[in-house]
């Protein structure tokens, strides 16, 4: 049996790659797509390089009849989802790709987004959607919570290595350079060409966002508070993540750990020991490269993530989440090789 499924929020990029993946998904079918400022425009318009697929006109949200969808994929704004998703029919499956119901603490979300949850009942229920720690919970999920990207990126390394009480706490040091489009569609200044080619910036430099996350995931493997260092930048690419992590812990315990906690998951790599990961190898893919090189300083390790922020780091992160609550093997349509070069 094919899933139906609906993409709210179709126009932007992760909405595109969510069709991109699932118009060959042998088990899931496009069968709404909402955007409502393009409503009654064709999805070919606003993205030629879907001409080639068969698929809904866009349309706004409420002309869509749920009841004949299994799976809403909601690619909306952040503090848009949660009025959207809360009229929903209570027995509709959902993956949100917003930061909505990321954060299990009302408090942190007022505090980082700087206004009160509109559907603190529906947080409750969210599960968060990192996959690869979450897997069974998200099996029997309805509302599913989907990382950041650049903290996805954070975590593959972190999380196992904290777990095991094999790196200190107190000092992860993250820097992070991400491609545009994880900025998103609409037109802003910033963004245009000649304000991003042949540069290099960091930003959100007074707190980023994704912060909340690390702290949230992170304290709660510990079993203690953690609050990390995290900076991100800008990086001249359309698309991709790699995060370096300072940490203090012997690199060929790290390794070995890593090896072994990913050596079964399908779509997390541990690169050979010393090597660190290039966004190059993961472009247009749903997998992630993690590596461990040593520090010049005995007892000091850096950590690597590679990852594309539209596919790991969300659309497909999204469809993997998508694939377990739907009963689905978990790795179906997505296993294609990254685009290279």
């Amino acid at each position: 049996m094919m899933a139906d499924v609906a993409i709210l929020g179709a126009s932007g990029y992760t909405g595109a790659e969510l069709v991109r993946l699932i118009a060959t998904h042998p088990g899931m079918r496009v069968a709404a797509l909402a955007a409502d400022r393009r409503a009654g425009a064709a999805m070919a318009k606003v993205f030629p390089h879907l001409a080639h697929l068969d698929l809904p006109t866009l349309c706004r949200i409420e002309d869509i009849d749920f009841s004949k969808i299994d799976m809403a994929f909601c690619a909306l704004p952040h503090a848009t989802t949660q009025e959207v998703v809360s009229v929903l029919p209570r027995d509709l499956k959902i993956v949100d790709l917003s930061a909505d119901f990321r954060l299990n603490d009302p408090a942190a979300y007022a505090q980082w987004y700087g206004r009160p949850h509109g559907a603190l009942e529906l947080q409750a229920e969210a599960v968060y959607g990192l996959t690869e720690f979450y897997r069974e919970a998200l099996r029997s999920a309805r509302l599913i919570a989907g990382t950041g990207c650049n903290a996805a990126s954070g975590m593959f390394p972190v999380l196992p290595l904290l777990a095991e009480r094999l790196i200190d706490p107190d000092e992860i040091v993250m820097t992070l350079g991400a491609g545009v489009s994880g900025a998103g569609r609409a037109a802003k200044e910033a963004m245009l060409h000649a304000e991003v080619s042949e540069g290099f910036s960091a930003y959100s430099v007074s707190g980023h966002r994704h912060m909340a996350e690390f702290s949230q995931e992170f304290s709660k493997v510990a079993g203690r508070p953690v609050e990390v260092s995290f900076m991100p930048h800008l990086a001249p690419m359309n698309r991709g993540i790699l995060t370096t992590i300072h940490v203090r812990g012997d690199a060929p315990a790290l390794h070995a750990a890593l090896a072994a906690r990913y050596a079964d998951e399908p779509f997390v790599h541990v690169t050979p020991f010393g090597t660190a990961p290039h966004t190059r190898h993961v472009r247009g893919s749903n997998f992630a490269h993690v590596g461990v090189v040593a520090d010049r300083r005995p007892g000091r390790s850096y950590l690597f993530c590679a990852l594309d922020n539209l596919v790991k780091g969300s659309s497909g992160q999204a469809v993997q989440n998508a694939n377990l609550a739907l009963g689905l093997p978990e790795t179906e349509g997505l296993m294609a090789a990254p685009l290279f070069p």
